[in-house]
């Protein structure tokens, strides 16, 4: 039986404005999003206790800077990183691991020369200084890296583009941390195509590390292997843990030691999903440590995570004796990224109403329950003020084309206390193809979202067939069909919300970046489900892509694609006579990824088709946008290209509007 409305919701409903959707007024900004678009490159904490974090500042250029939790609550965090550097590297081209500490050592990878360089942390005012050999270039990069107390070094994945930029050798080597005699890096482990996650045993005595070959990504096949060190700090004895089983096929990933020796790590070998495992020194054998329907990683497109989650994440703590779970109750409901402090967790995650941000968690003595929760870090710390604007996210579940599988999203409705819409009229739907397209989306706090939402949007983030969080098998639907699962997907979950009566259907306008915009312009081309679209460095031509494709995707999306027929079928830019209704493309000109060709192809076919386009090019920016002007700008022209031709609305922002080839 439903309850009548109170007098004060009554009131309240009656004191709105009524106004289409789309065209209300909202504080949440491009500028507000735009601002608070820092992002966080990895955590540490240092030898006092406190946090150290890679903080992506989009107002400084994008800029990666290393910043201190302060000494005092309270006072305001203090940056380590001198002006003149930036702590990022460019290896596998999405980078990670760009630094790491011990004790008040501190060793880093500097974005313009790709060099490391070592400083101290307790120094006032200590320079950095390298560590590695200058080569004229950024054409050797370094990631991942930890240091090796027993012999003074520090031990990292290097990436050398010296003789082949497409296609560079990869190895782990040994870096002196001496700066004044620099010396060619010391090769520890060689002779694959790939390493990540070198990780040094309590006493050196012991090295793990992940390696992977052609045409695998780590998440579909990988090896986890330990070395044994000898006194001259070589590697004399190697031992494969997971990985080579005939039984399993398993893409183990994240190792590490405990205090006590132990090996720990996650891997997919029994029931498809990422849980913990403990390595058996004495009998070679691995030991699940509590198996359970749900994934403790994710795919390892960058370097250094740290995960030790299908819609939310959950912070737990196992019992290693008992084979117990205790899970512990904190705000986040999405996690990143946990780091072991002075009697505390560091947990980097998010929520519906929590920004990305970092959290010092600390615990009973019974390690039982989380008894305090302190925000250390957040990439907008003043977004609660816009709080009475925010919607959140509602998980769904929606069948897909084929009969008996689901796949999932994210739905955000259009909120705003001071607007209404009248009760005839149905929200226009933006919905959004994650990249990857190994990857997921998750239902946490995103201002941009939040700027179409509080202006009458609504929107809906799709985690389609091969998005990862839900299991091996799920992953794998989309081996072979990419440009069909994908595209059905979205197409499925927007039919859904029509007919739910959630949403427009003749309003329906769809984004995506990267590989997001590859089924952003496939959806488009090949299905006639959506009005208009957006797509940031996106692909057109999957061949030029191929072609293109820096070494760690290189045999990536031949796993996705298939045939030579297929990468043609598949390809958006071969059928520009399938499209038929209005898209906008951004592209940075420095991307590697995804070559700016591609962008002025699809945009000059479809300007002389006679369809409405527009183009916008980025000086400086590379494969997504780093730099405020570029977020804002990207967030602002969206909405005015989708209000001007699919909304049928005017936007209450004051936005110049850009040239329209084919409609102004």
């Amino acid at each position: 039986m439903a309850s009548a409305p109170s007098s004060s919701e009554t009131t309240a409903e009656r004191q709105r404005v009524t106004a289409p959707y789309g065209s209300w007024k909202s504080p949440i900004t491009a500028d507000v999003v735009s601002g608070a678009s820092k992002s966080l490159g990895g955590i540490s904490v240092g030898s006092d206790g406190h946090l150290v974090w890679v903080e992506s500042r989009p107002n400084e250029s994008g800029r990666s800077v290393l910043v201190k939790e302060p000494e005092k609550p309270g006072d305001e965090p203090v940056d380590i990183t001198p002006k003149e550097f930036a702590v990022r590297t460019l290896c596998r081209e999405y980078g990670g691991g760009a630094f790491s500490i011990s004790g008040d050592t501190l060793v880093f990878s500097n974005y313009k020369d790709q060099r490391l360089y070592k400083q101290s942390l307790h120094l006032k005012d200590s320079p950095p200084l390298p560590i590695t050999p200058d080569y004229g270039g950024p054409s050797v990069c370094y990631a991942d890296g930890v240091f090796d107390n027993r012999f003074g070094r520090y031990v990292t994945v290097r990436e050398d583009r010296r003789e082949d930029s497409l296609n560079p050798t990869t190895m782990v080597v040994a870096v002196g941390l001496g700066e004044k005699d620099i010396k060619e890096p010391k090769a520890l482990i060689s002779g694959n195509d790939f390493f990540a996650f070198p990780r040094m045993d309590p006493k050196g005595e012991k090295i793990a590390w992940i390696e992977c070959c052609h045409p695998n990504m780590p998440w579909d096949k990988a090896e986890l292997w330990v070395g044994y060190i000898s006194e001259a700090g070589d590697i004399y004895k190697r031992v494969c843990v997971a990985g080579r089983d005939p039984k399993y096929v398993e893409s183990p990933t994240e190792p590490k030691w405990s205090p006590k020796g132990e090996l720990f790590f996650i891997t997919d070998r029994q029931n498809g999903f990422w849980n913990l495992y403990k390595w058996s020194e004495s009998a070679n054998e691995v030991l699940p440590l509590y198996p359970l329907n749900a994934e403790f990683a994710r795919p390892s497109w960058i370097f250094g995570l740290n995960s030790s989650e299908s819609g939310r994440s959950f912070l737990a703590m196992i019992d290693v004796l008992h084979s117990s779970l205790s899970l512990l109750d904190i705000p986040f409901t999405d996690i990143q990224d946990i780091t072991s402090g002075n009697n505390c967790l560091y947990v980097k995650g998010a929520s519906g109403l929590l920004p990305m941000s970092v959290a010092n968690v600390t615990f009973n003595d019974e390690k039982s329950e989380g008894i305090d929760f302190q925000i250390i870090w957040s990439s907008s710390p003043d977004c609660l003020k816009y709080e009475s604007y925010f919607s959140l996210p509602e998980l769904i579940e929606f069948p897909t084309e084929v009969p008996g599988q689901n796949a999932y999203a994210y739905f955000y409705p259009p909120s705003n206390h001071v607007y209404q819409a009248s009760a005839e009229e149905k929200p226009p739907l933006l919905l959004e193809s994650h990249g990857g397209p190994t990857s997921e989306t998750r239902g946490v706090l995103n201002l941009s979202i939040q700027y179409w939402t509080s202006r009458g949007w609504a929107f809906v983030d799709v985690n389609y067939g091969g998005s990862t969080g839900y299991g091996r098998e799920f992953r794998e639907r989309l081996l072979g069909r990419w440009g069909i699962v994908d595209v059905d997907d979205c197409c499925s979950c927007a039919k859904f919300l029509v007919e739910s009566g959630k949403v427009d259907g003749t309003r329906l306008c769809i984004t995506g970046g990267s590989a997001g915009g590859y089924t952003t312009l496939a959806a488009l081309a090949f299905r006639e489900t959506f009005k208009a679209g957006a797509s940031l460095y996106g692909v057109a031509d999957l061949n030029m892509l191929r072609a293109e494709m820096h070494k760690f995707e290189s045999h990536y999306i031949d796993k996705l694609v298939g045939s030579e027929k297929d990468y043609y079928e598949r390809s958006p830019i071969n059928f520009v006579e399938k499209f038929s209704c209005p898209i906008i493309l951004f592209q940075g000109l420095e991307d590697q990824v995804v070559s700016p060709g591609q962008a002025r192809k699809i945009y000059a076919a479809l300007k002389q088709k006679g369809l409405p386009v527009a183009l916008v090019e980025y000086e400086g920016e590379q494969h997504g946008f780093r730099k405020a002007e570029s977020i804002k700008f990207t967030l602002e022209q969206q909405m005015l290209f989708f209000a001007r031709l699919v909304g049928h609305f005017d936007v209450a922002d004051e936005i110049a509007p850009l040239k329209i080839e084919n409609f102004d």
